[in-house]
C-alpha cells in the first residue's frame, strides 16, 4: 500500500497512529497501554491550522518493547521512511523530562494508545531552545502566537517565561538571538506579517544549506550548520549587492 511517504498531515497522521495502536495491541501491548507525547511539527499539525505538514514525527514514547516492532510494521505497510515515528528528540537540547508534566490529552486509539500533545507556551519554549533558522522553529513560534491571539487567548511573555523556567530552570540555555526574536515579536504584535517574513527566511536558509551540501556532501554537520549558514547568507548578500551595483 502506498502513501505520501515523506509527508505527514493531520489526516494521515491519525490514520498511522490508529494503525499503530492496532499493531501494538496484536503484538501483546494490550497488557501494557502505551503513551505517546507528540512534539514539534507533529504536535503543531494536530493542534493548529497554520501548518499542514511535517516530514517526521518526533515523540516521547512510553510503551512496551513491542512498540518498536509495531512502528516497523506500520512503516512497512504504508512505505513510510525508517524512523517515521521516533524519540530522537529526547537526545536534543530542547528536551526536558518535565515535558510530560505539561502535556495535555489529545486522543486514545483502540483503548491502548494514548496520544498527548504539549501546551502552547511549552512548545514555544522548546522552539526557542532549539532556534534553528533552517527549520520551522521560528515560524512555528509566530504561528502559535497568531493562533492564540485569534482565539482570544494571547500568549504573554510571562507565560513563556514560566514555561522556560519550568522546563530548563532558567533562560541560560536560550540564545541571545532567540531572546531578541521573541521580545521583538511580542512587541511588534503583527504576527501575520512576521510569519510570512520568517517563512521566507527559513525557506531561503534551507535552499542555501541544500546547495552547500550538494557541493560539499560531507562538510555539513549539526555542530557547524549555523556557522555555515551565516557564511552562505553573507556570500549571498554580497553577490546581490554586486549584481545591484552592476545594474545601476
Amino acid at each position: 500500500m502506498s502513501s505520501e511517504s515523506n509527508v505527514f498531515n493531520k489526516d494521515n497522521l491519525n490514520q498511522y497512529l490508529n494503525e499503530l495502536s492496532k499493531a501494538y495491541k496484536k503484538l501483546g501491548g494490550r497488557n501494557m497501554p502505551a503513551e505517546i507525547i507528540l512534539i514539534g511539527g507533529a504536535a503543531i499539525i494536530e493542534i493548529y491550522g497554520f501548518r499542514d505538514m511535517t516530514t517526521d514525527i518526533d515523540a516521547v514514547i512510553r510503551a512496551a518493547s513491542v512498540m518498536d516492532d509495531a512502528i516497523r510494521q506500520v512503516g512497512d505497510k504504508f512505505r513510510l521512511p525508517i524512523g517515521w515515528l521516533n524519540s530522537d528528540f529526547t537526545k536534543t537540547v530542547s528536551y526536558s523530562r518535565k515535558l510530560e508534566d505539561h502535556s495535555v490529552f489529545y486522543k486514545t486509539f483502540n483503548q491502548v494508545l494514548t496520544v498527548r500533545t504539549v501546551n502552547a507556551e511549552y512548545l514555544i519554549a522548546m522552539k526557542l531552545r532549539s532556534g534553528r533558522k533552517y527549520k520551522n522553529d521560528l515560524s512555528d513560534i509566530i504561528g502559535i502566537l497568531a493562533e492564540h491571539e485569534k482565539r482570544g487567548d494571547s500568549i504573554t511573555y510571562e507565560r513563556i517565561d514560566k514555561a522556560i523556567v519550568d522546563l530548563y530552570g532558567s533562560w541560560d540555555g536560550i540564545s541571545s538571538e532567540a531572546r531578541a526574536f521573541i521580545n521583538g515579536a511580542l512587541a511588534d504584535g503583527d504576527f501575520r506579517k512576521i510569519y510570512e517574513s520568517i517563512r521566507e527566511n527559513e525557506q531561503n536558509a534551507r535552499e542555501l544549506l541544500l546547495d552547500f551540501q550538494e557541493k560539499y556532501p560531507s562538510a555539513l554537520k549539526e555542530e557547524n550548520v549555523d556557522q555555515i549558514l551565516q557564511k552562505q547568507q553573507s556570500k549571498q548578500k554580497l553577490l546581490e549587492e554586486l549584481k545591484k551595483r552592476k545594474n545601476e
